[in-house]
């Protein structure tokens, strides 16, 4: 079973706020993916795998995107 962390240890491993992490579960952070979550009631908690799934994700110049961005937003068809 993965561990399970709170968003004060996201915070202090990301070297954030807590409410930046809030944010980050939010999708309120642009140029970031949702951080994934679990909802506990009010409380909400982090995998640990799905924290290091996230950090690659978003990583700038890592396995996001092939130029190293994550896309701002989808293309539109024509």
């Amino acid at each position: 079973m993965s561990e399970i962390l709170t968003a004060k240890d996201v915070a202090a491993e990301l070297r954030c706020s807590k409410a930046q992490v809030y944010k980050l579960m939010n999708g309120s952070v642009r140029n970031c993916t949702v951080l994934p979550h679990i909802a506990l009631g009010r409380k909400r908690v982090i995998r640990r795998s799905s924290l290091e799934a996230w950090k690659l994700l978003n990583e700038v110049g890592g396995m996001g995107s092939s130029d190293g961005h994550l896309p701002l937003s989808s293309p539109e068809k024509r």
